[in-house]
């Protein structure tokens, strides 16, 4: 084999296609990965790892505005907003470093540049080189998505990269969409002293999530100083120098919106763009590529994984894509993916966090259905911690005992759903988890607490 020749090759080095080159390789596969940005994807660089970064400074702000309730007494905290910007980028340097590092262990090879498909085994590089593949992995990702009237500039309205790197805090901020994007970053300005509105088109924020504890979640950020408008549009957006001005429509009434930013965070759209697919045939439907359970593209030996194949988009559920690929590829007979039992998560404050059905697609499915609840102020360790704030949410089969999904809004949401992921998986039923012991004082007792309320055995409630 030449050494431009490879049993597989990754396009895109994000968190699907830098984790598929790895299991490639270590299952004997001669590896290489072309990226023409940094190793990472959106995920180290401009998504997930910042934005964690960011948000832990607000609650760190947030954590010694409230020291006078553990019994301290420190005085009003200041803050740098540039060095907070800086230190998340410092986070991401040291994340794609890591990359890097794992590269070079597994002995794949990092190819600068940007990969056009010439044919079935060809790619070609836009330094004039040429690499070829035995087996092909499409992991391009996506981008903001922005519509004629939304269109992003980069300086004043801005997607999630420019906002990532924002060292002006803003003033006054609009925030078109209410997903995990805008509400993470809503929150994050609020709690650096922005005014923040933040619009969204449905009847209430992170319209995939279970109603009600979104409307906690909604609650809580207004609580905290968030204008929230819901059942709104954006009807019109435009730029004046410095300032960006709004047309905002709820039913039949109109108001109008001024400040200094505003961040489209709307969705997103593959990367399908000058790829070469058309030279293969490889179909995509709005911009998503179409695969099998396995990623193969019904092309040649070319697969897909990752946001370019469409939802869900998140990072956990590209990098298990690509392993599953790689091990196609390598031979072996890899289980399809579960995507009923991905987790989605919100890092703002509270947090919240899910997996499975909501109560109203359970209903919807026509199931006959048990709810628990339990909410964080009836925990020992939440109380001790002052972090009170929000609930589990259980949706169980009635009769079987099912865990059809579990809702939490809390500090550590996050954190606590990956025990209820691990029950699914293992088809743990409500009351497997109510006699499993469980430490105490935990947060993770609201889960036991939570699944002991569907089975009407509550304790501490």
């Amino acid at each position: 084999m030449s050494e431009n020749s490879f049993d597989c090759v990754v396009i895109g080095a994000g968190p699907g296609g830098y984790v598929a080159a790895i299991r490639a390789a270590q299952l004997g596969l001669k590896t290489a990965v072309i990226e023409k940005e940094s190793p990472g994807g959106v995920c180290l660089n401009w998504g997930c790892i910042p934005t964690k970064a960011l948000l832990k400074a607000a609650e760190v702000l947030h954590t010694i505005k409230h020291a006078g309730e553990f019994g301290l007494e420190v005085g009003e905290p200041s803050y740098n907003f540039p060095a907070v910007i800086d230190r998340s980028l410092k986070v991401v340097d040291r994340m794609t470093s890591g990359v890097q590092f794992l590269f070079k262990k597994n002995k794949i090879t990092l190819i600068k540049g940007h990969a056009t498909i010439k044919n079935e085994n060809t790619l070609s590089i836009d330094d004039g080189s040429e690499v070829s593949y035995k087996n092909l992995i499409i992991a391009t990702g996506a981008r903001s998505r922005s519509l004629p009237h939304l269109a992003v500039d980069g300086e004043r309205i801005l997607g999630y990269r420019e906002a990532i790197r924002l060292k002006d805090k803003p003033k006054k901020i609009l925030v078109v969409g209410a997903g995990a994007i805008g509400i993470e970053f809503a929150y994050f300005y609020n709690s650096f002293g922005a005014d923040v509105t933040v619009v969204e088109l449905m009847d209430h924020v992170l319209p995939i999530e279970d109603h009600e504890v979104a409307g906690v979640l909604q609650k809580s950020l207004k609580k905290q100083g968030i204008n929230i408008k819901t059942k709104t549009s954006v009807e019109t957006l435009q730029r004046d120098g410095n300032t960006v001005k709004a047309t905002l429509k709820s039913g039949d009434s109109t108001e109008e919106w001024e400040g200094d930013y505003c961040l489209v965070a709307i969705g997103v759209q593959g990367n399908v763009e000058n790829l070469g697919l058309e030279n293969v045939g490889v179909n995509f439907d709005r911009s998503f590529i179409k695969v099998d359970k396995y990623y193969h593209t019904g092309v040649g030996n070319i697969y897909a994984i990752g946001d370019i194949i469409g939802a869900p988009l998140l990072a956990h559920v590209a990098s298990h894509e690509g392993i599953i690929a790689a091990e196609k590829i390598a031979g072996l007979s890899p289980h399809p993916m579960d995507y009923g039992n991905t987790p989605g998560c919100t890092y703002c404050q509270p947090q919240v966090a899910s997996v499975g059905m909501t109560e109203k697609k359970a209903l919807e499915a026509g199931l006959e259905i048990s709810i628990g609840k339990f909410p964080f102020q009836a925990c020992g360790k939440a109380v001790a911690i002052n972090e009170t704030e929000g609930m589990v949410k259980v949706v169980t089969d009635k009769h079987t005992e099912e865990i059809l999904g579990v809702h939490i809004v809390h500090a550590e949401a996050t954190e606590l759903i990956a025990e209820v992921g691990i029950a699914r998986s293992h088809e743990a039923i409500a009351s497997s988890v109510l006699e499993t012991v469980h430490a105490h004082p935990t947060l993770s007792e609201t889960v036991m607490e939570a699944m002991a309320a569907a089975l009407g055995r509550p304790i501490h409630i």
